[in-house]
């Protein structure tokens, strides 16, 4: 199959999982949105495309479930937010694999890329709702990059394993 349409097929591939992966747990958070199992797909679209598939298949895919959930308020700030969180786990493990290793880059680009997460959400919901009760979805959005990354990394490890996918 030729490179370019294989890419493409990933690329589709990638977003439908992190639209799905999004929609299948939400738990609500106190400020209107909710927690989700969307960023462990969001991680894995960044260290496995290229930047800009990686960025699209991220903000696609998470801006798409929350349109789909009823969340349309949230989308623009979600493609945005989930598209950057790709760009810094690609670009951090790109930075660091031949120096640190690849799963300590995976592990550091994860963590940075859900800090980016945390603020990005705390920024938007300030300006939605004022930044003092949006404070409020700081620890459930800290839990829910704590479970991206940890999920992230295992199941990228095993996609790796059967060969499903790959690290550029």
């Amino acid at each position: 199959m030729r490179t370019r349409l294989k890419e493409l097929i990933y690329v589709a591939l990638l977003t439908s999982l992190v639209c799905v992966s999004t929609m299948v747990i939400k738990i609500p958070s106190p400020l209107n949105g909710y927690v989700n199992l969307g960023d462990c797909m969001v991680l894995i679209a960044g260290w496995c495309l290229s930047p800009a598939y990686g960025f699209l298949s991220a903000g696609l895919g998470s801006a798409l479930a929350d349109l789909f959930s009823g969340y349309a308020l949230y989308a623009p700030a979600t493609f945005l937010i989930k598209g950057l969180m790709a760009l810094v786990a690609f670009g951090t493990y790109k930075l660091l694999h031949k120096k640190i290793g690849k799963l300590p880059s995976q592990i550091i680009g994860g963590v940075l890329a859900e800090a980016l997460m945390i603020l990005g959400y705390f920024v938007f919901e300030g300006f939605l709702y004022g930044f003092g009760p949006s404070v409020v979805n700081i620890l459930p959005n800290a839990i829910q990059g704590i479970a991206g990354v940890t999920i992230g990394i295992v199941l990228l490890k095993a996609l790796e394993k059967l060969k499903l996918l790959k690290i550029k």
